[in-house]
């Protein structure tokens, strides 16, 4: 089965560039097209696509409001979010959004097409050099600023009460970036094993993706914040 594919961007060439380029692949197709906010919406209402590669800067409804949109209804498709590196407010919000990915538009379009597969499969970060920076100063920017040296960081037990020792390292390295595969070889355990231990800390963490786990990773002290 392939994953369905709405792309949303106010430039043509980058929607007919991606378009082309998913018709020539087999386990992709091209569900919509959409050039700004309000109708991406629509869309993902209305075909129900797998994934959403959305733009951030549209005319109207922006990326982010459309992603809080998308989200946040049933059965939601993961949403990737197109940026750049000079960016990084924009993709605070739409963290806070629901996005569960990031793609940089200066990529080749061949690795775009394999970030669409792995946001689809749940199964690792984008660009984890960029997100793991980006996913760190969101979570500090979460906590309460408080005067005199930083603190500590202390682990929440109300969050990570329930996990086992084992989710424990899976989860510090879900929010180091690590796939699944990098995550069986750095523990010495099956990939099926590791995509078991993740999809065991979305239900007891109620995360809806890997980019959640990676901020509770944070927000608890799991991950230091670089400084």
């Amino acid at each position: 089965m392939s994953v369905r594919v709405l792309l949303v961007d106010d430039q043509p060439l980058m929607l007919v560039g991606l378009a082309i380029l998913i018709g020539d692949t087999e386990d992709l197709e091209v569900a919509g097209q959409a050039g700004d906010g309000r109708e991406a919406v629509r869309l993902a209402r209305e075909l129900r696509p797998d994934v959403v590669v959305m733009d951030i800067r549209m005319p109207g409804m922006d990326g982010i409001e459309a992603t809080r949109q998308a989200t946040a209804e049933p059965d939601a498709p993961k949403v990737l979010v197109l940026t750049t590196f000079d960016d990084d407010e924009y993709v605070y919000g739409a963290l806070r959004a629901g996005a569960s990915g990031f793609l940089l538009k200066s990529m080749a379009l061949d690795a775009i097409l394999d970030a669409i597969r792995v946001v689809a499969a749940g199964d690792a970060l984008i660009a984890p050099s960029v997100t793991r920076r980006l996913i760190a100063d969101f979570a500090g920017a979460s906590r309460p600023a408080s005067p005199g040296p930083d603190p500590e960081p202390a682990t929440d037990s109300s969050l990570l009460g329930e996990i086992t020792d084992r989710e424990r390292e899976v989860l510090t390295l879900v929010g180091q970036g690590l796939s699944n595969t990098e995550i069986a070889e750095r523990l010495v355990i099956s990939v099926a094993t590791a995509k078991t231990h993740v999809a065991r800390l979305f239900a007891k963490l109620e995360a809806r993706d890997r980019v959640q786990l990676a901020i509770i990773a944070f927000q608890t002290g799991l991950v230091l914040r670089s400084r």
